[in-house]
């Protein structure tokens, strides 16, 4: 399976990556996600449960981050089993663009092998499941870590926004 796209995300590249490198802000906007706890610099433990079709199942594993630029991107491998659903691996690239309105290009390309149950339902079944929860991750990182905006003019909306994006990046680099 190959899973490849884009999304501009409206926050510069820094929040954007140190956000990625925050695991409570990945715990909290995976779908599905129990938990992720560091074993090692890079190396983390997952729990997750999720649905893919008919197949449902908590499913275990590690990611590693491998080759990490700051704050361009890095590569992940990744690995999971749902015992009798099947199992899951592979590696992700994830490139951060700076774009001139401030925003941020995020990039992503995913190959992953199944096997199992999962194997069985089909590739156009996992590739929906697949784009549904990339979908479902970006929308609910941009609210996590979009400013609120309760201002009524466009003034007040700016100034809150850039603000609410300091006070992210402040709270992310732990200042």
């Amino acid at each position: 399976m190959q899973l490849v796209g884009e999304r501009n995300l409206p926050l510069p590249r820094e929040v954007v990556w140190s956000a990625l490198n925050d695991m409570e802000v990945l715990k909290a906007c995976v779908p599905g996600c129990e938990s992720i706890t560091e074993l090692e610099e890079g190396k983390y433990e997952v729990s997750m449960h999720t649905a893919i079709g008919p197949i449902k199942a908590r499913f275990k594993g590690t990611i590693q981050i491998t080759d990490p630029v700051a704050p361009q991107g890095y590569s992940m491998l990744f690995e999971g089993s749902g015992g009798a659903a099947g199992f899951a691996r592979g590696a992700s690239h994830v490139n951060l663009a700076e774009l001139e309105d401030g925003n941020t290009l995020l990039t992503y390309t995913t190959e992953a092998k199944i096997g199992g149950k999962l194997a069985q339902i089909g590739a156009r079944l996992i590739d929906s499941a697949a784009r549904v929860m990339a979908d479902r991750f970006f929308d609910a990182f941009v609210k996590a870590l979009a400013p609120e905006e309760e201002a009524v003019t466009e003034g007040e909306v700016e100034e809150n926004r850039a603000n609410g994006i300091k006070g992210v990046w402040n709270r992310l680099r732990g200042a």
